[in-house]
């Protein structure tokens, strides 16, 4: 029996806290399926070179402390995005820890890191590189210098992208058939990229004035609802939306294979709603924008969409940014950033300064009344008034 007040060694270790930052690992080389699990305070343990903004704004997001990468968050090949939000957002990075991390972490265990190495408990499962805003920095720094090369075989793969869907980008070929009506209606088509929310907030004076038909492009339609809006179209794989926006009887547009194989369509029809095939090769966004500009859009405004060349680029998928420059080049001049638009409809008199030139002249227009003719009559009224008020008062 052992005597009271004392602790085996193997009791005090145990009792030891150990450094580092601890969490549920979630495991997985799919990262699609890994953003669908992964929970607040777990730790992200995927494969993914060239770590873009998208994936980073859905870990943030999901509310991860820390991520694992097997492969380099930064390569060198262009300069992405995603791993300087994750550090901004607080978040831990540990990057190229390579492939065996799957062989050796199981998705639910308890994971530690420290230093850059990646512990099960106190064993050491392997190893990686640290990231912070200084090496990041540095990497993006020498990243720049790929971005000819990029753009070379973003070239090659435009050439490619047109062979492929040519009818569809010159006469619609293939395009779906929907109920809403678009033709001569401003749309508004709502992505689920960076600051959607706070971007969809902004256009809320313009869409109450122009009633715009509302299409979100996969986890753009839940978007709308958080908005307070309900999407009239959903483009998109349904494994990005949610029940309640798929049956809340908007029209339901699902990408599909060359040979017309939707693997999406399934989940839609289990929900009991109804929807279309868009046999294409182009991602969700580009499709939404054919599809408005085929159907005869007035104008179509993007939420959420990739603007600048380094989010451009940032996707790292040369055949995808192939489908987004030519459909951007189909659309032409109907297409305008939800950015611009709400910069329009900001208006730059504040409220005070409307009330001061309000009463600027209702005190121009008194002095004038008093130095006219009527001017004895007014004043002759406003004691009137002075004194029926004194009186009415003071019989209170």
């Amino acid at each position: 029996m052992k005597r009271p007040g004392l602790l085996s060694a193997v009791t005090l270790r145990d009792r030891r806290e150990l450094p580092g930052l601890s969490g549920v690992a979630r495991v997985d080389r799919d990262t699609d399926a890994l953003l669908r699990r992964v929970g607040v305070r777990e730790i992200a343990v995927l494969d993914q070179i060239d770590l873009d903004r998208t994936t980073a704004d859905a870990l943030i997001a999901a509310g991860v402390s820390a991520v694992v990468n097997a492969s380099p968050s930064i390569s060198g090949r262009f300069p992405n995005l995603g791993p300087e939000a994750l550090l901004a957002a607080g978040i831990t990075l540990v990057d190229g820890v390579g492939d065996d991390v799957f062989r050796r972490v199981r998705d639910g265990s308890k994971l530690r890191l420290y230093d850059g190495g990646v512990f099960l408990g106190e064993h050491l499962v392997t190893e990686g590189v640290p990231q912070s805003e200084d090496s990041v920095a540095d990497a993006m720094e020498g990243a720049k210098r790929g971005l000819a090369n990029q753009l070379e075989a973003f070239s090659a793969n435009t050439i490619e992208f047109m062979h492929q869907d040519r009818a569809l980008l010159l006469d619609g070929v293939g395009v779906p058939d929907v109920r809403v009506p678009l033709e001569g209606h401003h749309v508004v088509v709502v992505a689920g990229g960076t600051d959607h929310a706070a971007d969809l907030a902004g256009l809320r004076r313009y869409i109450k004035e122009y009633h715009p038909v509302l299409v979100g492009v996969g986890a753009g339609a839940d978007a709308l609802w958080e908005g307070g809006y309900r999407p009239d179209l959903i483009v998109g794989d349904p494994a990005d939306v949610s029940d309640r926006a798929l049956t809340c009887g908007a029209d339901v547009v699902v990408p599909a294979f060359a040979d017309g194989h939707a693997p999406g369509l399934l989940r839609v029809q289990d929900l009991g709603a109804s929807a279309v095939t868009f046999p294409a090769s182009g991602n969700p966004e580009d499709l939404a924008l054919l599809l408005a500009h085929h159907h005869g859009a007035a104008l179509i405004i993007t939420v959420g969409f990739q603007a600048s060349l380094a989010e451009f680029l940032d996707r790292g998928r040369s055949s995808s940014n192939a489908s987004t420059f030519l459909t951007r080049l189909r659309v032409g001049n109907l297409l305008v950033d939800g950015k611009a638009v709400a910069a329009l409809y900001r208006s730059p008199v504040s409220a005070g300064a409307v009330l001061v030139l309000v009463g600027a002249v209702l005190l121009a227009t008194l002095t004038a009344l008093l130095v006219s003719d009527a001017g004895p009559a007014l004043l002759g009224y406003l004691e009137r008034v002075t004194s029926w008020v004194t009186h009415s008062v003071g019989g209170w």
